[in-house]
């Protein structure tokens, strides 16, 4: 069991202990119990400790009238993103909103007031070309600037953002605009990835020719080259935002905004419906109680608005007051680097990763982020996965200098935010989740629904009551929403991860549940292998498979990716001693493949199921939130 290693010095204050203050709570398990049995109380206290702005109060919390599948919050209430995040921060005006950094190294800075002049220009062009209140509006940008201010112009004109991943292809694209049919679609003319230009208005082109029915093409002058042209349908950036601003609708608090697309195994991908209230409320309160956002910080999370993580680190920074950070490359390029030269830079505060994306620049050493001055910063931000101890020791110990907490957090696009987190009032344990985000009724449940307590084991990751940021279904289609959340144990929300509390109170993630491998009767999950194959300085990456087996039902097979100039000849041996040795004789791989790469999100989450599928010679599925399809050459059929 893993001792804490972290721990918030008593004398330091977090807008946490001022909210806990402010209510005369003792403690924070006071607070995390008072949120949970209280949550109208909860949700209640915390839009007025944040001071975030309904245009009209809510006359009630939260209702359950349809279940509590489709609860609703903050009835009769006005609210509008928008403004949460740009327009109370008047008293701003002058103070750093969004920095963007592009790959080639050039930078800009828009301050609150020029942010809230051209959010409110482009929605006026967005509704001088005939957006209205409902429309969608299809986003595929680099994670930029302009991206922040297309997400808050759609809010301010009650449209619906659907934001489309800046690495997908045309298929992919084309198959998030087909339901929601957008009236226009926001397209840079290209963007450099590792030093290669991405003609992203070409393949944005192609998608529309598939998908059909988008009326206007706003092409945004990004990379300053030639570009294909549609009279009649494309119009440029600078002329949609040269004419006059538009004012923040005043949007009821369950209008739909955020049209989230995940990436599903099999089938369509799912549209998650998010809505003004509950999203601003809930990212906010992430922002302040988990992050320690607040006026003068800067923050940083590497992601893409096509995922998640890219409008929360939006939404819960500006809301609390602090500046957003973006950047539009690869986090290792031109060397690894990039990402500590831009935390120093930037005076970050707070910088989000992924475990696989340290693993990645681990081998490369500490040395390289210790010769730039991360002073500045006060955390470190991690999902995407569940880490495995060496790579979170580095991080902590060799970059951060065990001075750095890591907030290790999970939800997903569904959950809008946050199911667990780090919170730095409870300490921090090597590769926890923490503990409940707070608000969020979680508990670890076994095949029979019963919950388990510290100590019993691993279960199913459950939310027994609803939340602000919880999806209100996907887009029509919700008996695909109730299948795939509520129906296993009625009235219990079952995310697919398993999870473990030990006896201490601090969670543990161990894996997507129908990623668990079945050997010889005894379940386990993949990354426990991926760990320990990680360990050994011989690895930068590992997947863990398994493939049916005659006698024991199924077997582990690996894929692990070299670190540069070790002996690859020896490596498979080395893994397969280092499984037998942690884990024991019974779960010794059947094969240990060496290769090159492994598939990865833009947000470098391993895709398992594509080097399953690939290894059993069947359909990958859906390969659009791929970054290196170069990678699936070196993966041949077992």
């Amino acid at each position: 069991m893993f001792e804490v290693a972290w721990q918030l010095p008593p004398d330091q204050a977090t807008r946490t202990s001022d909210f806990m203050s402010l209510h005369g709570l003792a403690d924070y398990q006071t607070l995390a119990a008072r949120a949970i049995d209280d949550p109208d109380w909860f949700w209640d206290t915390v839009v007025d400790f944040l001071g975030i702005p309904f245009r009209r109060r809510y006359t009630s919390v939260r209702s359950e009238t349809a279940g509590k599948e489709w609860t609703t919050w903050f009835t009769d209430g006005l609210i509008n993103l928008s403004e949460a995040c740009v327009d109370r921060w008047s008293e701003s005006a002058n103070i750093p909103a969004v920095i963007g950094e592009r790959e080639d190294g050039t930078s800009t800075t828009l301050t609150f007031a020029e942010l809230g002049d051209v959010v409110g220009r482009l929605a006026g062009g967005l509704t001088r070309l005939g957006v209205a209140p409902g429309d969608a509006v299809a986003v595929f940008l680099p994670m930029s600037p302009e991206a922040v201010v297309a997400y808050l112009a759609v809010a301010r004109i009650g449209a619906v953002f659907v934001p489309i991943f800046s690495g997908y292809g045309p298929d992919a694209i084309a198959s998030r605009l087909l339901d929601p049919k957008p009236k226009a679609m926001i397209v840079p003319d290209g963007f450099l990835r590792r030093g290669r230009l991405v003609a992203a208005k070409e393949v944005a082109d192609a998608a529309i020719a598939a998908a059909g029915g988008i009326e206007h093409v706003v092409v945004l002058t990004y990379a300053g080259t030639d570009l294909p042209w549609i009279e009649g349908r494309d119009v440029r950036w600078e002329d949609v935002i040269a004419g006059s601003p538009a004012s923040a609708v005043a949007t009821p608090a369950e209008t739909p905004f955020l049209l989230a697309y995940t990436s599903g195994t099999t089938g369509r991908p799912k549209g998650s419906i998010h809505v003004h209230g509950g999203l601003t409320v809930k990212l906010a309160q992430e922002g302040a109680f988990q992050g320690d956002f607040r006026p003068g910080d800067r923050v940083m999370w590497l992601t893409d608005m096509g995922w998640i993580m890219g409008p929360w680190i939006v939404t819960a920074g500006l809301a609390n007051g602090a500046t957003v950070v973006t950047y539009d490359g690869a986090p290792d390029h031109p060397g690894p680097d990039r990402i500590w030269k831009l935390a120093a830079k930037h005076r970050l505060t707070f910088l989000g990763i992924s475990p696989t994306f340290i693993r990645s620049i681990q081998a490369a050493g500490a040395d390289i982020a210790r010769r730039h001055d991360l002073g500045a910063l006060r955390a470190f931000g991690s999902t995407g996965e569940p880490w495995n101890p060496d790579p979170w020791w580095w991080l902590f110990r060799e970059v951060g200098g065990e001075r750095v907490p890591i907030v290790n957090l999970s939800g997903g696009t569904e959950i809008g935010a946050c199911i667990l987190s780090v919170n730095l009032h409870q300490g921090i344990k090597p590769t926890s989740v923490g503990a409940p985000a707070l608000g969020m009724d979680a508990v670890v449940l076994d095949a029979s629904g019963r919950p388990l307590g510290p100590g019993e084991g691993v279960g199913e990751l459950a939310i027994r009551h609803a939340w602000p940021g919880m999806t209100r279904g996907f887009w029509k289609e919700p008996d695909r929403y109730l299948d795939t959340y509520w129906r296993r144990f009625p009235g219990t929300w079952v995310h697919g991860d398993w999870a473990s509390i030990d006896e201490d109170g601090f969670w543990f993630l161990h894996g997507r549940s129908d990623d668990t491998l079945n050997i010889a009767g005894k379940r386990i999950g993949p990354a426990e292998f991926e760990s320990v194959a990680v360990a050994l300085p011989e690895v930068v990456m590992a997947a863990a498979i398994g493939i049916p087996d005659p006698i024991k039902g199924e077997v582990v097979v690996m894929y692990v990716v070299p670190t540069v100039g070790s002996d690859r000849a020896a490596l498979p041996a080395a893994v397969a001693a280092a499984v037998v040795s942690t884990l024991g004789k019974s779960f010794r791989p059947k094969t240990v493949v060496v290769v090159d790469d492994l598939p990865r999100t833009r947000s470098a989450k391993i895709m398992r199921r594509v080097v399953r599928s690939l290894a059993l010679g069947a359909d990958p599925g859906d390969l659009s939130a791929l970054e290196n399809p170069d990678s699936l050459e070196g993966i041949g059929r077992l």
